[in-house]
């Protein structure tokens, strides 16, 4: 376990986080309010979709599953998201289509807003570039261009709020816009109150990252927070290159429960941080606290990370931005930078030999001429 003081200076965390990712944790209720208004002044035109999926992978599609959480008990049709090549065999001129790549060159979404133009689906697009905004722009496809240079895990905000935005804008999703002030203002009392300058004493991300050092965290999340575990989970991943899962209530008592049974020494190799709420439902309350009883009797250490706001969004966003200040500071005292993602990098480069990018860059110009 390496000295936590680490984290009380200032001088050390810069040395390791050599492309300053912490800055969007503490600059995020301003990438949040930059982001909405994207969304507010975009122009939809007439459209009345009986569907929507949101097509992308990684950073760029967790936007879609936010949004699914929250539509959950707002929107009166189906969010999907698409991490895949393909369309669902459902998709047609009736479904609206988010394109969503940061980069705008990645090759799923690529190949999924081809298949979008086939089947005459709805199509918004949103990147900062590259050949998803040229295609677009081309096909006079509608386009929300987001800021470019940024590690597409940091740019949640702008491919997640103009989605809510534009939905609002076309009626689907009224009320939404009455969110957006609050979850700026949550924000910044999260950011002050989780900044590099906030010692380990007084600063919760700090004490959880240190507390979670050596482990594989484990995140629990439940309704409208099932995607925000998923980006607890992955920013643990991509930001502190170290290994976690997510799961959910009350899937997770019907099966991960039981993989607590008999952990013995597994247990003090992972650890769990439970997402709570102040209004979370009575039946997941309960569920919640016997989980904990039944998991401690395995000595695995848990921790809680509490919402705060009013609103769902407030509330998701809270959480989200602890999630990413914890993941900065694991990364810290691992000695790990947090921005590269050499893996990934890799992956992509070997990806290219296979030429379905080249072949779907092909058939959309093809549609361009016509």
């Amino acid at each position: 376990m390496p000295k936590i003081t680490i984290l009380d200076s200032m001088d050390e965390i810069m040395q390791v986080d050599k492309s300053n990712m912490l800055s969007f944790c503490v600059e995020a209720s301003k990438h949040y309010a930059n982001a909405a208004k994207l969304g507010s002044q975009f122009k939809t035109g007439i459209l009345k979709p009986e569907s929507i999926i949101v097509a992308g992978m990684g950073g760029s599609a967790i936007g879609g599953e936010l949004l699914k959480d929250l539509a959950r008990d707002r929107l009166a049709l189906p969010v999907d998201v698409c991490r895949e090549y393909h369309l669902p065999a459902y998709a047609g001129k009736n479904t609206l289509v988010f394109a969503t790549s940061y980069s705008g060159e990645t090759e799923e979404t690529l190949s999924v807003f081809l298949e979008a133009l086939k089947r005459k689906c709805m199509i918004i697009c949103i990147s900062s570039g590259g050949l998803l905004t040229q295609f677009a722009e081309r096909l006079s496809i509608p386009h929300v261009l987001v800021p470019s240079g940024m590690a597409p895990r940091a740019t949640l905000p702008y491919l997640f709020m103009p989605l809510l935005g534009i939905l609002e804008k076309m009626g689907l999703a009224p009320g939404v816009n009455a969110e957006f002030s609050e979850t700026v203002k949550v924000l910044n009392r999260i950011s002050r109150e989780n900044s590099p300058e906030r010692p380990v004493t007084d600063n919760l991300s700090k004490r959880l990252a240190s507390n979670v050092y050596g482990t594989v965290p484990t995140v629990y999340g439940f309704g409208f927070y099932r995607a925000v575990a998923q980006r607890f989970k992955t920013q643990f991943n991509e930001n502190s290159k170290n290994p976690a899962k997510h799961e959910s209530f009350p899937e997770l008592n019907h099966n991960e429960i039981v993989g607590w049974e008999a952990a013995k020494e597994f247990a003090k190799l992972f650890s769990i941080i439970f997402i709570r709420d102040a209004e979370e439902p009575n039946e997941i309350r309960q569920r919640i606290e016997v989980t904990k009883e039944i998991i401690g009797k395995q000595a695995v250490e848990m921790f809680e990370v509490w919402s705060s706001g009013k609103s769902s969004l407030a509330r998701m966003a809270s959480v989200i931005n602890v999630g990413d200040f914890t993941s900065v500071y694991l990364a810290v005292l691992r000695g790990i930078d947090p921005t590269p993602v050499k893996t990934i990098t890799l992956l992509k480069e070997r990806l290219k030999k296979t030429g379905v990018k080249e072949r779907t860059v092909q058939e959309l110009q093809k549609l361009v001429k016509k």
